[in-house]
């Protein structure tokens, strides 16, 4: 089994940089926007790593029975979307794998 990381890469389709965060069964748990600069895709890890751990920060969404949830800045900006699940179970599961997982992942620098 691995750690959990976070992907830092680059799109060949826009040239942006984005991240994701992959748990220890290797799933994708948060995914990130575009960034234009690395620095500031690096900067947006940083504030996941920051926001991660305060249940306050996320927020749970559905839509047409797809289950969801964000992960904001304390300015309120989104800095992490969730993959869509069946449940509202699993998709606390899997923000409990963002809490726990997101402060001490190591970043692997795919560019």
């Amino acid at each position: 089994m691995e750690n959990p990381k976070f992907e830092l890469y680059k799109s060949s389709a826009n040239s942006q940089y984005y991240f994701r965060l992959k748990a220890v069964n290797g799933k994708i748990t948060l995914s990130s926007e575009g960034y234009i600069a690395k620095q500031s895709c690096k900067d947006g890890i940083a504030s996941v790593k920051q926001n991660a751990p305060d249940e306050q920060r996320f927020e749970r969404r559905q839509n047409n029975g797809s289950y969801t949830f964000v992960l904001k800045a304390r300015n309120g900006e989104i800095i992490g979307r969730s993959q869509s699940y069946t449940s509202p179970a699993s998709r606390d599961t899997g923000i409990d794998s963002v809490k726990e997982d997101a402060p001490n992942a190591t970043v692997d620098d795919l560019c």
